[in-house]
């Protein structure tokens, strides 16, 4: 007569597997649904942001381009250009959105420069201007504000004369301002 040992888990496991499964499965859900309903609610649309342009009458002498190399003529070579570069006979500037300045500066390469921080991740930044702008950091600014005028402070496009480089930042990366300012008629 031979003696074998039970492994009371294994028999166990044997007989109730069915009403594991099952328990298995209603735990899952039930961890699933308690998750989903104490989140946070998170919105299904973002606000509608209504861009205006940041000059008047303006013309693009060189558009946006993150694919196509675009000859910089004052640094003789091909390059992405990831701003509009703009030229009107008004040289205003205007914010392109509501937002709070969040740097005012100069260098040498870009000139004066304006940042300003807009809802929804957005950042407008306004470089090559003629001279010290009109607002200062941390000033709230209204879309269509007049921050500065248009110039040619910015060396690395002297040879452009007189204009506004504009670039638009969403969550710190560059995006075509065409799909977002109405430029149809520049």
């Amino acid at each position: 007569m031979q003696i074998t040992k039970r492994n009371k888990l294994v028999e166990f496991l044997k007989s109730y597997w069915a009403y594991l499964s099952v328990a298995v499965v209603v735990l899952v859900v039930a961890i699933t649904v308690g998750v989903l309903a104490g989140g946070q609610s998170v919105p299904t649309t973002t606000p509608s942001l209504e861009f205006s342009l940041p000059m008047n009458e303006a013309n693009i002498v060189k558009d946006f381009s993150s694919t196509e190399l675009q000859e910089n003529e004052t640094l003789n070579q091909w390059e992405a250009h990831l701003s509009v570069d703009f030229t009107s006979e008004n040289a205003d500037v205007f914010a392109v959105l509501d937002g709070t300045v969040s740097k005012v500066s100069y260098d040498l390469l870009n000139g004066y420069t304006v940042e300003i921080t807009h809802d929804g991740g957005f950042v407008s930044q306004y470089a090559s201007l003629a001279e010290e702008p009109t607002v200062s950091e941390g000033e709230a600014v209204k879309s269509g504000q007049k921050i500065g005028t248009a110039g040619n402070s910015a060396s690395f496009e002297s040879h452009l004369d007189n204009h506004l480089h504009f670039t638009l930042l969403l969550n710190d990366q560059p995006v075509d301002p065409n799909n977002y300012l109405d430029l149809q008629n520049k």
